[in-house]
């Protein structure tokens, strides 16, 4: 079984993973919440999808002292189109490893790479149907590390954020895929990837109806080996187990991505709420 924690903490494998990364949503919606405010982003494509919301903090102070993390630094509220560190397995030693790729995934079919900003997510559903993920599922899986995501619950005319994480560890890990495009004028090549979706579990239907799909520990090996059959994999995306998890209501400081800051996942008093 892969333990994504050591993984985390091994230098010569996971250099770019050393952290721990929030992810998050206001998910497939097409209702415009306040959180969509990101410059120089067409945001209310994501808005459809998941309005994401990333984050990543070194997993702990040990670890900010065995590794050199360079200009790494911690991160609360990552949007999409931006840099997210994934786990995948090398096509061809097979070896696992690390890397970052931008967030919306771009086929590598695709004429214009601004199609990625409709593929922030792909739903378990129908992942292996649709031309712009099936080619990925069958062959580049990912992981996405985690501790933690965001949902929004709409409330009239305002969006109430929750914070949504797990009881008893601090590192987890979403289904993703990944995938290469190639700018035909420069030569670029831009790797992508994209959070596979399901439906949601017992905890958060009182406030969505999608969740992001979570590959439980022991299936780390399984999702990423190339000769798992598909039926397998789907397997993997059912909603997680609800008594695993937790959930909090945080402050509207995460609709902004320009507030980068450890506020954005402090619980806040909501009345209702228990």
């Amino acid at each position: 079984m892969v333990d994504l924690e050591s993984l985390i903490n091994n230098r010569k494998k996971l250099y770019a993973c050393l952290i721990i990364t929030y992810a998050t949503g206001a998910g497939e919606r097409a209702t415009i919440s306040p959180c969509c405010s990101i410059a120089k982003v067409s945001i209310n494509t994501y808005c459809i999808f998941m309005c994401g919301r990333y984050a990543f903090i070194p997993p702990s102070i040990v670890i900010l002292e065995q590794i050199d993390l360079g200009a790494i630094a911690p991160r609360f509220n990552i949007a999409p189109s931006q840099q997210i560190p994934i786990i995948r397995q090398d096509p061809e030693t097979g070896d696992l490893h690390s890397t970052y790729a931008r967030w919306g995934l771009i086929p590598f079919w695709a004429k214009d790479k601004k199609i990625g900003n409709k593929m922030i997510n792909a739903r378990a559903e129908t992942v292996m149907q649709k031309p712009a993920f099936r080619a990925a599922f069958k062959y580049r899986r990912c992981l996405i590390p985690s501790s933690g995501f965001y949902e929004w619950d709409k409330l009239g005319k305002k969006s109430q954020p929750y914070f949504v994480t797990m009881k008893n560890t601090k590192v987890f890990a979403f289904a993703g895929l990944w995938e290469f495009w190639t700018e035909q004028e420069t030569g670029q090549t831009i790797e992508s990837a994209t959070i596979i979706t399901t439906a949601v579990n017992a905890l958060l239907r009182r406030i969505h109806d999608r969740m992001p799909a979570i590959v439980p520990p022991e299936k780390y090996e399984q999702w990423l080996a190339k000769d798992t059959p598909p039926e397998q994999l789907t397997d993997l995306l059912h909603p997680y187990p609800a008594e695993l998890m937790d959930m909090y209501p945080v402050s509207d400081l995460v609709n902004n991505p320009r507030n980068d800051v450890p506020g954005c996942i402090k619980q806040i008093k909501l009345p209702g709420f228990e």
